[in-house]
């Protein structure tokens, strides 16, 4: 279940344009975004590049 949130217009633009480019949801842009920005954080030995790899593939 999705809870509402304010996002900054620019964040939602380039989500917006992203999103359409990936065939994802905005909203699943963005929370894609928070994962690999979370793993990334907690892995920080591993490249983001990789990170975000490994996120797609189990997708």
């Amino acid at each position: 279940m999705g809870v509402p949130i304010r996002v900054d217009e620019k964040l939602y633009n380039e989500a917006k344009s992203t999103a359409a480019a990936e065939y994802r949801s905005i909203s699943g842009q963005i929370g894609f975004w928070a994962q690999v920005g979370k793993t990334a954080l907690d892995n920080p030995d591993l490249p983001v590049e990789l990170i975000r790899d490994i996120l797609i593939a189990k997708a």
